[in-house]
């Protein structure tokens, strides 16, 4: 698609860190929003965001950079080419969430409530990180023959050129787009707090998985288990599974206390 947004003289701005930058800024004003909403101090709160996204951006550039160990090796100033594209989702979930329990626990925030803000702002800004992974031709679908199928022709993109593909990052954008006004809606019904990030993961998960089936096979994610299942697809089936549990067991537990 367009790699590069704009050049002016020898700058560079890259549409994939454009709409990075984007999709935090927007998950961060709506979680922000929630979070007033919900009564927890802005300050801690936004401070707590900013450690988020530097966990994010290691844990997710770390696991990438695990997954495609041989290409770094050989290239090792590459691991810092973020705007190159090569981000993997998981790996910023789980060090950014460690990162924010760690936060949380030491400044005394509620936790589940905190979390649950959190939640609201995700999906927003996962739906522009995979616009840009759509821009930069990361991430990209398997061969189709189908009307919407899409065609790269741009030198700078990193997937096969003049080959139609399932725009497999758009599928991922667009359901993930679904999920956050599924959760805007949410957030009002709740039944107890932590209900919100648990629905937010299990759908992140539920819809990583399904969208993991329009992937390339020649776009590395992982040593393959059980004959047909990449690393990646496992990881989103376990992230849907343990929220998915979670869910239930908290749900089952607000119902007998109510």
């Amino acid at each position: 698609m367009h790699p590069i947004l704009f050049e002016i003289g020898p700058i560079k701005i890259f549409t994939y860190g454009f709409l990075l930058a984007l999709g935090f800024l927007s998950a961060i004003f709506v979680a922000g929003r929630e979070a007033r909403r919900l009564g927890i101090p802005s300050g801690k709160f936004f401070d707590l965001c900013f450690y988020i996204i530097l966990a994010a951006l290691v844990g997710s550039r770390l696991l990438y950079v695990l997954l495609e160990l041989r290409t770094f090796i050989a290239h090792p100033l590459k691991i810092f080419a973020l705007w190159e594209g090569g981000l993997v989702f998981y790996g910023g979930v789980i060090l950014a969430l460690l990162v924010a329990i760690f936060y949380i626990r030491t400044h005394g925030l509620p936790w589940r409530a905190t979390l649950d803000a959190l939640g609201v702002g995700l999906p927003l800004g996962q739906f522009f990180g995979r616009l840009g992974c759509f821009m930069a031709g990361c991430c990209w679908g398997s061969p189709a023959d189908l009307p919407w199928a899409v065609v790269f022709n741009n030198p700078d993109t990193l997937c096969p050129l003049r080959e139609p593909l399932h725009p497999a990052q758009l599928y991922e954008a667009f359901l993930a787009l679904g999920v956050f006004g599924f959760m805007s809606w949410f957030k009002t019904r709740k039944s107890f707090d932590g209900q919100v990030i648990l629905t937010y993961f299990c759908l992140a998960g539920l819809v990583r998985f399904v969208v993991e089936f329009f992937r390339s096979p020649l776009d590395y994610r992982g040593p393959v288990w059980f004959g047909w299942m990449p690393l990646t697809q496992c990881m989103a089936l376990g992230l849907f599974l343990v929220a998915g549990g979670l869910l239930l067991f908290w749900s089952l537990r607000a119902r007998r206390r109510a």
